[in-house]
């Protein structure tokens, strides 16, 4: 039932199809994907106006499918919390030959699954959007009978009293999102009449047993177009009925939700039908717009739109039970590290403030903000496709509280895809002081692959603090705050570098002495600390309250041994000893205390007091 005016595409997660018609499928989406390829670099430039302030960012694009495991207790909470993260969409896809349709003990393990997923997602702080299609066992992998066939719902209606009853019984306050693309024959291998009155069967049942939960629908492949005949034969079938959605829904791979909103407001609206509700684009972005620069463009394309998004999921049968849908991966000892897209997700989740106005390039949007009380300003940008410089016009900078002296420190940091390889954080580009003039400034971004993401960060020229991270050279693992604490006298340790806040840490200069520094772990807000000030080998490095003394002071001295201008010993000033990884150990958690600095004649340094300080230029 698909417009012949819109090319077919994939389903959204591995595994659905029989293979010759995935390959049909894929042709014909890197033909229409504007991202598949990449485009001729364009210089471009982008333009942030400060003075027109909006509301705060509601971070619409932080929401995935599926992603967490079928216990509900993995990835780790700050890969989400990081993020904003605050959307799940899940029903127990590919655990098992089937749902309800095959037998109650299927059902029940994906019914299981389900419930552990939506606990962790509410003990997250996030909204659960249930999928009864894959509770039924209809995901694409699986071969049963589809509901009202024959004419028979019995099984169907049977299968709704067991799933509401299941939500109740347990408390739950869900969104209902009844059939994943429905206007896919790999989903819904029936006609579209069939569907409907399936739609309106479950609708009815729903707001008998559960009248204050929202529905959502019709989740179909096919952005909304009035050439669209399945989507004008299901808006004229909900409002003849009375069984429209509280929520709109379809999915963007790859179409633009800028575009798509604008073509379903003027389709409810031709329809007689209103909506009060952000649209829910429950599923954006195709495989090879899953990196930095698409998810980039993404988050600006939402956030422009006003629908919230839900990342597409495209892993299968276990994969798609974790990962945060390919947010990360794993090291060879399961530890799962962060990909260059997360990243680009945390530098969205530290957006605070008020949006202000940016108007897109060639190929090229963002997400740009203001906050005056925490005196910086924000600019997230990503690329559909396009490479070139990039120019971004700052104007209207009087409404900001990052000048000083007609001057505004900017930093530019690139995002790097690494082959959708782990990542352990952004690189810096640019870090420098521009003059305003006439309230207004300009930054260039050197664009020079489309899958990389870039942020522009502005702050006060009095503001000389670094972020970074340091990883430890002889196990390539970040100094740590131990368990994500916030207590005095927790001693540090070595952690796979997984680039939550907990890892990242504020250089703060200190006044009158070269080249030192104060290092505040930006997760608990406390010092880098030599307990009790002690001056011996083997004493614990901790955190601590920020109190000035020079057991919270260390001083950077370079090492050109291995090659990289970021490595460098961290000295604390009372003692003169270096931060130092205990027993030159490689495991995770290894504790770090201060231990006589390897001199600079040693031709065999010891890696375990190298840090490389991935934020300093």
């Amino acid at each position: 039932m698909r417009s012949p005016a819109t090319p077919p595409r994939p389903t959204t997660r591995t595994g659905r199809r029989a293979a010759s018609t995935v390959a049909v499928m894929l042709a014909a989406l890197a033909a229409n994907l504007v991202s598949a390829a990449p485009s001729p670099a364009a210089d471009t430039s982008v333009a942030v106006d400060f003075s027109t302030a909006g509301g705060a960012p509601n971070y619409r694009a932080s929401g995935m499918i599926y992603g967490l495991t079928p216990n509900g207790s993995l990835p780790p909470d700050h890969f989400f919390k990081d993020i904003k993260w605050h959307f799940e969409r899940a029903g127990g896809a590919q655990l098992n030959g089937g749902g309800y349709a095959t037998s109650l003990a299927d059902y029940q393990t994906r019914w299981n699954a389900t419930l552990a997923q939506y606990r962790r997602t509410v003990a997250l702080g996030g909204t659960f959007v249930i999928l009864p299609h894959d509770l039924w066992g209809a995901d694409g992998t699986t071969t049963q009978p589809f509901p009202g066939d024959n004419g028979d719902w019995t099984k169907f209606d049977s299968f709704v009293s067991q799933l509401i009853s299941d939500v109740k019984a347990n408390n739950m306050t869900v969104e209902w999102d009844l059939w994943n693309e429905p206007d896919l024959s790999g989903f819904w291998g029936r006609s579209q009449s069939q569907y409907l009155q399936m739609w309106s069967r479950f609708y009815a049942a729903v707001r008998a047993n559960v009248p204050g939960q929202l529905i959502v629908g019709p989740s179909v492949a096919n952005a909304p177009n009035s050439s669209n005949t399945w989507w004008t034969t299901y808006l004229n079938h909900v409002k003849a009925n009375n069984v429209a959605p509280d929520i709109y829904s379809w999915h963007a791979i790859p179409h633009d939700p800028v575009q798509a909103v604008g073509n379903a407001n003027a389709i409810l609206a031709a329809a007689g039908l209103t909506n009060t509700r952000p649209y829910q684009i429950n599923e954006y972005a195709g495989r090879e717009q899953q990196n930095p620069g698409g998810g980039g463009w993404f988050i600006s394309r939402l956030e422009r739109a006003g629908a919230d998004g839900l990342r597409s999921n495209w892993g299968g049968g276990p994969s798609l039970h974790d990962y945060a849908a390919d947010l990360l991966t794993k090291n060879s000892s399961g530890q799962y590290l962060p990909k260059g897209e997360w990243f680009l997700y945390r530098y969205y989740g530290s957006q605070t403030g008020n949006i202000v106005n940016l108007t897109p390039g060639t190929n090229t949007d963002g997400l740009a903000t203001k906050d005056n009380t925490a005196r910086n300003a924000k600019i997230l940008l990503g690329s559909n496709g396009n490479t070139g410089n990039v120019t971004v016009n700052l104007s209207r900078l009087d409404t900001t509280s990052v000048v000083e002296n007609s001057r505004v420190r900017a930093i530019v940091q690139r995002i790097p895809n690494n082959s959708g390889g782990a990542v352990t954080g952004p690189v810096t580009v640019s870090d420098q002081t521009l003059t305003v003039s006439n309230n207004s400034a300009s930054v260039n971004v050197p664009w020079t692959d489309a899958a990389d993401g870039y942020t522009v960060t502005l702050l006060p020229p009095s503001n000389t603090t670094v972020s970074t991270v340091a990883e430890v050279q002889h196990s390539g693992q970040c100094l740590d705050d131990t368990n994500l604490s916030t207590a005095d006298g927790t001693q540090y340790q070595q952690y796979s570098c997984e680039g939550g806040y907990q890892q990242m840490l504020d250089l703060k200069p200190v006044a009158g002495r070269a080249n030192t520094f104060t290092v505040v772990n930006e997760y608990s807000g406390k010092c880098l600390d030599v307990s009790g000030a002690s001056t011996a080998d083997g004493a614990a490095v901790i955190q601590w309250t920020c109190s000035g003394g020079t057991n919270q002071m260390f001083t950077l001295n370079p090492v050109t041994a291995l090659g990289n201008s970021k490595d460098y010993q961290l000295v604390a000033v009372h003692s003169g000893k270096c931060v130092d990884v205990s027993g030159i150990s490689t495991a995770p958690g290894a504790l770090v205390h201060q231990w006589t600095c390897d001199p600079a004649s040693n031709l065999n340094w010891k890696k375990n007091q190298i840090w490389r300080l991935q934020g300093m230029g």
